[in-house]
């Protein structure tokens, strides 16, 4: 690893992010944030187009909350993020780029000046997420060198402290429980000696503690409206400073057995005492998805519990008793809480950028990465025997990555003059139930092509899960390598934009 280049890793979270760095000695450490602290939230305050990120954009929420972006990372995918900010509509990727610029900038005042960094993200993010989180990256002025699942960085981070990566030591399987501020995953991972290996995975995009949060908030809201008519929750500040004191509740409930939240409206005021068994009545049915998608993800791995050596916990929710307690359950073992819940991610980051930093150097590799992908990959087409759309899947999920997988169709009618590949995630064959992620437009066609004529659609899936897609038609003897356009990502002039205004620097080829 060049001096020059520090090795840097963040974790972009919903709530929180955090960002580590690899130094010249192997040691890898979570660096401080201009407040002095080593998770900064993932909040932005806007004021005239420029955004204050972290901590003060976080206690603005109860008297700013019209110009707060909160948890955009659940946005990621879409065009826009769900409200407007400032009356302007923001893609959820600009702002994952003011958080991700407040990080380098912090960075930076402690290691000088870096551009080369691997960015975190959940192993069930599709390929629209991930494009858009290397966009985030771009406009925030970095070279995004990989991006890589958040257990895998977690596990790497694991074998990291246990003093595996690099020995020869005996196959573990490992169960990643990753339970972050917004999102849920679970990972089913075979490490052995330098090898990490992932078996299965699953998760759920819309899942983390800010759903336990609201629970709580509609319970003092409810309890409110029942004493007093009023809804706090039909403003927008008021809404902000309760959720506060509902997640800071929800914090007290992980240590303590009751907590008192308050709420204050129009002039009114009401306390309301919940105890942490009353907590876990309430949001039950939240970690039974998550024990669902654990016991379903062991049964895709093709293990057994007893196949299982640790069950990792991860993300800052995996805090809460009651993850453990039905951990303890479902596993018939003692959770492993030796990694820091809030920062292995971002350390595994930094340790597999390290790595890559390493390769391209020329050194040989210190361990090696296999991931999965979370959704089968398809095309939409037509049945033949029922004239419907139907999906189909060239990948199907937790298949090994890279791979590179071929399917044949045919065209539809005699010189036909071009083709639209449309392209599916998900695992029905309707393509209803499955989430359109964008196409590949093939234009001028060779001419007086007879109906029935073969196409070859070749994916080639990368191990950061990003997807290419060629075209083939051999009876023309014509390969056509057409870019896949994405249905939700920004035009690279846009990307140019963003990126010289939020980080200042120069636009570059990126793809």
């Amino acid at each position: 690893m060049n001096e020059n280049t520090p090795a840097i890793g963040i974790d972009l979270g919903t709530t929180f992010s955090a960002i580590a760095k690899l130094d010249l000695s192997g040691t890898v450490m979570t660096l401080m944030n201009a407040e002095g602290d080593r998770i900064t939230p993932s909040v932005a305050l806007f004021e005239g187009g420029q955004a204050i990120v972290g901590k003060e954009a976080l206690k603005a929420i109860s008297t700013e909350a019209n110009s707060i972006a909160l948890c955009a990372k659940r946005d990621m995918g879409s065009k826009v993020f769900h409200q407007a900010i400032e009356n302007k509509q923001y893609p959820p990727e600009v702002i994952e780029a003011f958080i991700l610029n407040k990080l380098r900038k912090d960075a930076e005042a402690q290691v000088g000046p870096f551009s080369k960094v691997v960015i975190t993200v959940p192993a069930y993010f599709d390929e629209v997420r991930r494009k858009a989180t290397q966009d985030a990256g771009y406009m925030a002025g970095f070279e995004v060198l990989d991006i890589i699942n958040e257990p895998t960085a977690a596990a790497l981070a694991f074998g990291y402290q246990h003093g595996m990566l690099g020995q020869n030591s005996a196959p573990e399987n490992i169960l990643v429980y990753d339970l972050g501020g917004g999102t849920f995953d679970v990972t089913i991972m075979r490490v052995c000696g330098n090898e990490f290996t992932t078996l299965a995975t699953d998760g759920d995009v819309q899942l983390g503690g800010f759903d336990w949060d609201n629970r709580l908030v509609d319970l003092v809201a409810d309890r409110f409206v029942s004493d007093f008519y009023a809804d706090p929750r039909e403003d927008v500040c008021a809404r902000g400073k309760l959720w506060r004191e509902c997640e800071d509740a929800k914090r007290t409930l992980s240590s303590r057995s009751k907590a008192t939240i308050t709420c204050d409206y129009q002039g009114l005021s009401k306390r309301v005492e919940i105890t942490r068994e009353e907590f876990e009545q309430l949001t039950q049915d939240l970690l039974d998805r998550t024990r669902f998608t654990t016991v379903q993800t062991l049964q895709a791995s093709g293990l057994q519990w007893e196949e299982i050596s640790r069950v990792l916990l991860v993300g800052g929710s995996s805090r809460m008793p009651m993850v453990r307690e039905m951990l303890r359950q479902v596993s018939g073992r003692e959770p492993d809480t030796g990694a820091s819940a809030d920062e292995a991610v971002a350390m595994g980051a930094a340790i597999h950028a390290g790595h890559l930093i390493s390769l391209s150097a020329g050194n040989p590799p210190s361990f090696k990465i296999r991931n999965v992908n979370s959704h089968s990959l398809g095309v939409i087409g037509m049945d033949p025997a029922t004239r419907l759309p139907r999906v189909g899947v060239l990948i199907p999920r937790n298949t090994k990555l890279p791979v590179r997988v071929r399917r044949n169709f045919k065209t539809q009618k005699a010189n036909q003059k071009s083709l639209l590949v449309q392209i599916a995630e998900g695992e029905s064959s309707s393509p209803d139930n499955c989430t359109f992620i964008g196409c590949c437009k093939v234009p001028h066609f060779p001419p007086n092509l007879p109906a029935g004529t073969a196409v070859h659609v070749t994916f080639e899936y990368s191990p950061d899960g990003r997807l290419k897609v060629d075209v083939q038609i051999p009876d023309a003897n014509t390969e056509i390598s057409q870019e896949f356009t994405r249905e939700n990502n920004l035009s690279k002039t846009l990307l140019d934009g963003w990126r010289s205004y939020i980080s200042g620097e120069e636009p570059t080829d990126y793809q």
